[in-house]
């Protein structure tokens, strides 16, 4: 069974990749950059931007000439903690397995970006008015989902002390 749940897990970071890498492509093909379409007027469109920092336009206007070694040295730290994480738990489906796998098919996702072209295509853009949530992309949205199964599986999962009172 353990071996049936690797795969799944691997399955599903292996969609997300692919998932992301066609959406980025699609994205850059028909859309110049920092050109937008409107989807939903007043709150969403597809835009094509590049991301040279880190997650939300972090450190994308810092200077420095390390700056993508080191987001390149912090996603493969991450990708190696994620993998012992997800190989540790997938011995049977879990929202843990299933969370650390959208985390690790998206890290990848965006690690491909920086490895190939040091920065990350983003474009799905969310908006009310003058407030706007920085562009992200199919690869950010796995991490978060990921992380939110995570998060709720920590917040509101009975350990078995609790299972067995219960």
């Amino acid at each position: 069974m353990p071996h049936a749940m690797r795969k799944f897990h691997l399955l599903i970071a292996l969609a997300i990749v692919c998932l992301d890498r066609v959406s980025k492509l699609a994205i850059a093909k028909s859309i110049s950059l920092h050109e937008s379409i409107q989807v939903l007027p007043g709150f969403f469109r597809i835009t094509h931007v590049e991301n040279r920092g880190a997650a939300f336009g972090l450190f994308a206007d810092s200077p420095s000439e390390w700056k993508i070694a080191v987001l390149v040295l912090f996603s493969i730290v991450a990708l190696v903690i994620v993998s012992a994480l997800l190989w540790r738990n997938s011995h049977s489906m879990s929202t843990t397995g299933v969370g650390l796998a959208l985390i690790l098919g998206g890290a990848l996702g965006n690690l491909w970006d920086r490895l190939v072209s040091g920065r990350v295509v983003d474009f799905l853009l969310f908006y009310i008015g003058q407030y706007q949530w920085p562009a992200f992309n199919v690869a950010d949205s796995a991490i978060v989902v990921g992380a939110g199964l995570l998060v709720f599986e920590i917040l509101f999962s009975k350990s078995p002390a609790q299972e067995k009172s219960a």
